[in-house]
């Protein structure tokens, strides 16, 4: 698991913070210094933070549970999209439905309804609609697509929360906070740090820093799928190994009482 030099996070802008008259207090302790009315944020403490979220987020993936990334302004959108996609996690980019979380029940009948009209279309259901349900049909399921499309493999709550502008997705980090579910997300200085359970600070703005810190965070949760897949063999052939050793005792046992028979019959 590499984490970015402090170069690499200078080079992607993930200092620049926001301009003083707007920051949150709360995020003094991340804060370096002040030049031209606009907060720096402390890289040192950006590099350290990003390193113990990746481990965290690691474990999690190995785990074999999910992660649900959080990010519906326009400069995150796509990387989180392609991130999360990579790496086999749900993610959110559009508007966040009201009560996912904590009305969670609600929101897999609705990914079903998806399933379902996808059923209707393979088994002929569809063609035996009119001109007009079609139409209303296939509507229906663009709305659900666009909304629920990239959660519809999430079939329980999921491990954590990964969030790009905490302040943007409020609502969510409320969702989690109530649930008990880790929020893990980058942090702006005109955001509050306190409902955050892994803090990444770094400018949540340009999509070079967002794209440098999904990179590492997202690399990390990779290897952890890949040690999981790892262990899973091992642990097959183990149970392989075990399962054929009975079978050539009982083929030793069987052979000896072969070559013990003649032996009898001459007697």
């Amino acid at each position: 698991m590499s984490t970015p030099t402090f170069e690499q996070l200078l080079e992607a802008g993930c200092h620049f913070g926001h301009l003083k008259r707007k920051w949150n207090p709360a995020m003094a302790p991340y804060i370096f210094m002040e030049r031209n009315g606009i907060h720096i944020i402390d890289l040192y403490k950006t590099a350290a933070k990003v390193e113990e979220a990746a481990a965290a987020l690691k474990s999690i993936a190995k785990s074999g549970k999910k992660v649900l990334f959080v990010a519906t302004k326009k400069q995150a959108k796509q990387v989180i999209a392609d991130k999360a996609t990579s790496v086999g996690m749900p993610y959110v980019i559009e508007r966040w439905p009201g009560g996912m979380l904590t009305n969670f029940p609600t929101i897999r009948k609705a990914v079903k309804k998806m399933t379902s009209i996808d059923k209707m279309m393979k088994d002929g259901t569809f063609d035996n609609l009119s001109k007009r349900e079609k139409l209303q049909v296939t509507r229906q399921r663009a709305k659900l697509e666009k909304t629920l499309g990239s959660i519809a493999d999430l079939n329980r709550l999921p491990a954590a929360l990964f969030v790009v502008d905490v302040l943007k997705e409020r609502i969510a980090v409320a969702e989690a906070n109530r649930l008990g579910i880790p929020v893990f997300a980058m942090v702006d200085t005109n955001s509050d740090p306190s409902n955050v359970d892994f803090v990444i600070p770094a400018n949540d703005d340009a999509s070079k820093s967002i794209e440098i810190i999904l990179d590492t965070v997202c690399s990390a949760m990779a290897e952890g799928i890949e040690e999981r897949k790892a262990e899973k063999v091992d642990t097959a052939a183990a149970g392989e190994g075990e399962a054929a050793a009975p079978k050539r005792t009982r083929r030793r046992i069987s052979k000896s009482a072969e070559e013990e028979a003649p032996a009898t019959e001459e007697a």
